[in-house]
């Protein structure tokens, strides 16, 4: 089980989820009472009380979920909560379980790889609801492990032996192209923005499942690192660009949670993983580059580069006729301007995926945002000696990327995630890697599939 959670209820200690509006009825007994009102707790979101016992030690928790509408509000709470034993002994009845899970997850993880922490405190799990949390569990924390590790020891080979240990420990196949093999195999565009960086360029593709089931194909832009290229970056903007593999981790989670829940599908797992680096080879503004699907594309800009990468991805994951292609990408500022760090937004132009998404999200508590992928806007992107430009400027930034990724995709049942995949220290925890969107699109599949 993840270290935040534990089956054994020994010696816990109790905690009570409040709104604003049951807390005038809870109020709980005359000592949480008194010392409530000398505190001046109201159940507002993110605070809590610690009541003390009479050996000192903590006798109860109660904690304010505000208006209870953030799945992930136990985040502040567990952030915030000394190492020990915590079960939950109230709590309104439409916040579920799950949300205080994630919650609890979100708040009391810590990437422990380069320094010791002190263990986390730990939730008791129903044993009825155990399986299915700690899975979802397991896949945030690989997920954020990730994004948090710097490139230094995740370059594009460890992004490749991430996910060489999920196709062994999932009874998986993976082929990896290498190199100047992606020339070979018709890959230019993922060779050309990885070819300048000292650890080359590749490709895997993870298979799993029945062939005879539904394809699902999901896709995650892998770049370790991005330095903007020779459209340098200001050493502000590069600061946190080990996480511009960010949509890899969300496609390689995803993937975990398809195949450790053996879902009815056939799964194609597809993560295009580079540097965008610098040095005589690195590919320029200006450069025309012929895609995998035979479009050219004139180079507006090198720190456009997550779409040039996919775009050759996509046009795989197509070859494979998937009745779903999911893509991930920390691909644009612009998304964040529109939406912020936690809004996830999504494209697509099937109005049954983006309404189960919606659903899934309301469900799961993950919240997402669906955007217009608004087709005239390929205007922005053209070229007067390409098929198409990878950049459109500054105005709808998001979209256009979204638009561009779409001149390279058939299906209609195609969903595009534009997520940031990063949080500053919101609640009360440290900044770093996010799930942003993983939950919610798990809900949608399960419901579509199972």
């Amino acid at each position: 089980m993840d270290p935040v959670y534990t089956a054994d209820p020994a010696g816990q200690i109790p905690i009570d989820l409040v709104t604003t509006g049951n807390w005038p009825d809870f109020r709980g007994s005359a000592k949480v009472r008194a010392f409530a009102e000398a505190m001046g707790f109201s159940g507002a979101a993110g605070k809590h009380l610690i009541i003390p016992g009479e050996d000192g030690g903590i006798e109860q928790v109660v904690f304010g979920l505000g208006d209870g509408t953030d799945a992930l509000a136990v985040a502040a709470l567990s952030a915030a909560l000394p190492t020990g034993t915590y079960g939950i002994e109230a709590r309104p009845e439409d916040y579920p379980f799950s949300w205080v899970a994630a919650g609890w997850l979100d708040g009391a993880y810590r990437f422990d790889a380069y320094r010791r922490e002190k263990p986390p405190p730990q939730l008791v799990v129903p044993a009825d609801e155990g399986e299915n949390i700690d899975r979802e569990a397991a896949a945030v924390r690989l997920l954020r492990n990730l994004v948090n590790t710097p490139a230094e020891d995740m370059g594009p080979s460890g992004i490749e032996a991430a996910i060489s240990q999920l196709a062994k420990d999932n009874g998986a196949e993976l082929s990896v192209t290498l190199d100047d093999e992606l020339l070979s195999q018709n890959y230019p565009m993922i060779h050309a923005v990885g070819r300048a960086a000292s650890e080359a360029p590749r490709l895997m593709e993870l298979s799993w499942g029945k062939a005879g089931d539904p394809v699902l194909a999901i896709v995650g832009k892998g770049v370790a690192f991005d330095s903007g290229g020779l459209n340098i970056k200001t050493g502000d903007y590069m600061r946190l660009m080990k996480k511009d593999m960010g949509g890899a981790a969300h496609a390689i989670a995803l993937a975990k949670l398809v195949m450790e829940a053996k879902l009815p599908v056939h799964l194609k797992l597809l993560v295009p993983a580079v540097e965008n680096a610098i040095s005589g080879n690195a590919f320029r503004p200006g450069d025309v580059i012929k895609t995998r699907k035979g479009l050219t594309v004139e180079i507006d800009n090198t720190d456009a580069e997550g779409r040039l990468i996919l775009c050759d991805a996509l046009t795989r994951a197509e070859e494979h006729e998937p009745d779903l292609m999911v893509d991930f990408a920390t691909l644009t500022g612009a998304a964040r301007v529109a939406l912020g760090p936690d809004l996830a937004p999504f494209y697509t132009d099937d109005d049954e995926i983006a309404g189960a998404l919606v659903s899934a999200s309301q469900e799961s508590g993950d919240p997402v945002w669906q955007m217009p992928l608004w087709r005239p806007y390929k205007s922005m992107l053209s070229s007067s000696i390409a098929d198409i430009c990878n950049s459109g400027g500054r105005m709808a930034g998001s979209i256009t990327a979204a638009v561009y990724l779409s001149q390279f995709v058939e299906t209609e049942r195609w969903v595009h995630f534009d997520i940031w995949a990063w949080r500053e220290g919101r609640y009360g925890r440290p900044a770093g890697g996010a799930a942003t969107g993983l939950r919610a699109v798990w809900t949608m599949l399960q419901s579509r599939y199972a």
